[in-house]
């Protein structure tokens, strides 16, 4: 987060446009994995891009730092952006969010919580999405719940 850090010092809480990536991952009994973040309610494994990165390399990073998996094969969903993705976080820092959303199946490791970024890591099946889903996250898997469930 370092990119980040480093513009909020001369642009203060002013919006910035930051790009990102989250990760729906999937296992054998196509239920999908939500990490219950630190910074409230449960969502997707991902998030900002580093300088020099490319998308996929930003989820498979972010998935491994907040999850410990190690991310194969990833086929992207879709971009999510516009002033439905605008943030106002606890610290009045703004920013217009450009999320890329990709899904696996193709993973490798053993579940890791950090206790940093993740409070808990589990597999909820995708028609039992928990209650406090953050709305970003839901809006990201909503529109491909039946492409998922035949995937």
């Amino acid at each position: 987060m370092g990119y980040v850090k480093e513009l909020r010092k001369l642009v203060g809480n002013r919006p910035l446009i930051l790009p990102g990536a989250v990760v729906i991952i999937l296992n054998e009994k196509n239920e999908i994995l939500l990490q219950h973040r630190s910074d409230g309610g449960w969502g997707l494994p991902g998030g900002i891009m580093e300088l020099g990165e490319s998308m996929e390399e930003t989820a498979r990073r972010e998935v491994q730092e907040e999850t410990g998996l190690v991310v194969g094969e990833l086929e992207l969903m879709g971009i999510f952006s516009g002033e439905d993705y605008f943030l106002k976080v606890a610290n009045g820092d703004e920013l217009y969010s450009v999320t890329a959303v990709y899904a696996t199946r193709d993973i490798k490791g053993e579940l890791v919580i950090d206790g940093i970024e993740s409070l808990d890591l589990q597999y909820f099946p995708l028609r039992e999405l928990p209650k406090d889903l953050a709305s970003g996250s839901r809006s990201y898997i909503e529109p491909y719940l039946s492409r998922l469930e035949d995937w």
